[in-house]
């Protein structure tokens, strides 16, 4: 299957995660994607398919002779998409030969060069966008989409010579929970890569690590007439906190009320 083919395949299946649950992955809808993965590596004559209980999708794309002693490369991308904004229904909008013009979405929706000048950097390219009212699940489903085409390239080019490959599938990424039960040791990379945005030929070896706390703070609610040194405003003692982190390790999001 080609690429492009490949990607608007994925993109059609909604696989939206949600933070406010407690479930792992946190929606079951992810499950369609990921099984459906399961299921093409099957296809592929991938060896060592499997899914667990947390969704974990592995496959092993075999060594070719005489290269069974390589380090193991694993590449790993994620099927969940944002929270923040609906993944279903995606209607994608394909440009072939984009010429560096402004991007219609809708009739009230325009990306327009002038504020999102990297465009300039795709003329020529074949893009693909969504009308506006949902996300397109490029973020991760385009990784998912390479790999997947990858590996139906290795396994049919036996004469590409390469070591033992591990891709992975995982949800939940989008709300910071994507590792919580990733079993590294069953997964068996000595080097691992996650296709998940960035530019042709780029290569992100250091980052932050996505770690969170949720402070809920509370205020003293006081009649106005008697509140002097009485009412506290959560938002201030929010500020006070927030100036005692230091600015160079952490960027802090507090919830007043």
């Amino acid at each position: 299957m080609e690429l492009k083919d490949r990607f608007l395949k994925y993109v059609a299946i909604d696989t939206q995660s949600d933070e406010n649950s407690e479930s792992f992955p946190s929606t079951a809808k992810q499950w369609d994607l990921l099984n459906l993965l399961v299921e093409e590596m099957k296809a592929l004559g991938l060896e060592e398919d499997t899914i667990d209980k947390y969704g974990y999708v592995m496959g092993t794309i075999p060594a070719t002779k005489g290269y069974e002693k390589a380090p193991v490369i694993g590449f790993l991308a994620h099927v969940d998409t944002s929270p923040d904004m609906s993944g279903k229904d995606v209607r994608p909008r394909i440009i072939e030969e984009y010429q560096g013009e402004d991007i219609v979405l809708n009739p009230s929706l325009t990306m327009r060069v002038a504020e999102f000048p990297e465009l300039s950097r795709f003329v020529g390219h074949t893009l693909i966008h969504t009308d506006g009212t949902t996300l397109l699940g490029a973020d991760d489903k385009a990784g998912v989409a390479e790999i997947m085409t990858a590996a139906e390239y290795l396994m049919s080019h036996p004469e590409v010579k390469h070591g033992k490959i591990r891709i992975g599938f995982t949800p939940d990424e989008e709300i910071g929970r994507g590792v919580d039960f990733f079993d590294v040791k069953t997964f068996g990379a000595d080097f691992a890569y996650t296709m998940d945005g960035g530019y042709e030929g780029e290569l992100e070896f250091e980052n932050f690590n996505a770690a969170s706390a949720k402070i809920l703070i509370k205020g003293r609610n006081v009649h106005p007439g008697y509140a002097k040194h009485k009412m506290i405003n959560a938002i201030d003692v929010a500020c006070e906190l927030n100036s005692l982190v230091p600015c160079q390790r952490a960027t802090s999001i507090y919830r007043g009320l």
